[in-house]
């Protein structure tokens, strides 16, 4: 009302329009997205030996004054933050005609706290991967802190049961693709671990872009990788996104409650692998055959020269030794004829006469 009762006059409508344009301007610059490259340059973790230097803090996230973890979030209700891996990748990447998978482990506390909505669970914390924009701005609100992404997938290390969602119980592991409702669940309670009780845990998540399949392992911080996932969902997120950016973050919020939640460490690690490496056959008329032809045709002449001279050195070896053990086999039992000289021989003869005397006498022998 302030602002209309300039309008009474011509001299006073032209105040109302100039303070119009002013507050709109200054509106403008308050709501305007922050471009991720100045938001982020200047948050970049460079000098912690516990996480990769491209991690970036957003929102409420901070690094505690002894430089040993990052806080995720502040005792407060509605408070959020933000880890974000500040290296945007692709799951398929036609120009190198490569694949990409994925290697991720952090380690993580979460400590309940009673809210003013009489629950002391927040909504806990969650691995996400969601499209890369240039002009990409941390909301803090809705699934993850990316509302406005129409795809993403998250890995919720959930502390809170809702009924809306289908929640099997306030301590589980979920896979969440493009909703908050869970397309597979792993009970943490099995594990006899306890999401929001303070406790440092360790959490493994590995993608395989052949396989087509996420595993979630947890265990306590000082305990060794589990040989077996508390988590397995197949999922190809190559036809999800394609040859789209992507991003990755560790998100956390507290909702109505004081719940708080912090990280000690995080690595983040790629692997590419060519298209041929691709598990299922190919479709002689699909674009993944036409890939395969492709790179058929891209075979360098020296690797291929470098190929046959390897195989006949190969073939070379194994013809000497096939030799070798046929010669041993082969003369082992050959009989050799032994040469002896020839001698007459001499013999001698001698003539012996018995002569036997009666009446006791003893004989003579004679030689003669």
């Amino acid at each position: 009302m302030g602002i209309a009762s300039f309008s009474i006059q011509n001299k006073s409508f032209t105040l109302s329009l100039y303070l119009r344009i002013t507050i709109f301007q200054l509106l403008t610059l308050i709501v305007t997205p922050i471009s991720s490259q100045s938001q982020i340059q200047n948050q970049t973790l460079r000098n912690s030996p516990n996480f990769d230097p491209e991690i970036a803090l957003l929102g409420d996230a901070k690094f505690v004054a002894d430089n040993s973890h990052v806080q995720l979030l502040t005792p407060v209700p509605s408070s959020s933050g933000l880890l974000l891996y500040n290296n945007p990748f692709k799951f398929l990447d036609p120009i190198r005609s490569k694949t990409t998978s994925f290697s991720t482990d952090f380690s993580f506390s979460i400590t309940a706290a009673r809210g003013g909505n009489g629950n002391g669970n927040g909504d806990g914390l969650a691995f996400v991967i969601f499209p890369y924009h240039s002009a990409f701005k941390f909301v803090g609100q809705g699934p993850f802190g990316v509302s406005s992404e129409k795809k993403y997938l998250g890995i919720e290390f959930d502390t809170k049961m809702d009924d809306n969602v289908g929640d099997v119980n306030a301590n589980h592991v979920g896979v969440d693709v493009n909703s908050l409702v869970s397309v597979s669940v792993g009970n943490v309670s099995s594990l006899n671990l306890v999401l929001n009780n303070g406790e440092k845990l360790k959490a493994w998540i590995d993608y395989d872009l052949i396989s087509k399949r996420i595993e979630v392992r947890l265990s306590k911080f000082r305990d060794s990788r589990p040989y077996s996932p508390v988590l397995t969902y197949h999922i190809d997120l190559s036809k999800m996104w394609r040859n789209e950016d992507v991003y990755v973050g560790i998100f956390s919020s507290n909702g109505l409650s004081e719940q708080t939640s912090s990280v000690f460490s995080w690595n983040f690690r790629l692997r590419s692998a060519p298209y041929w490496m691709h598990s299922l056959p190919a479709d002689p008329r699909g674009e993944h055959a036409e890939r395969l032809r492709e790179h058929k045709r891209s075979i360098c002449p020296l690797k291929v020269f470098a190929g046959v001279i390897f195989g006949t050195g190969c073939a070379a070896l194994m013809a000497f030794l096939i030799l070798s053990v046929w010669s041993i086999f082969v003369n082992r039992d050959t009989v050799f004829p032994a040469e002896y000289q020839i001698r007459p021989a001499d013999f001698r003869y001698k003539k012996i006469n018995v002569i036997v005397e009666e009446d006791g006498k003893h004989g003579n022998n004679q030689n003669k």
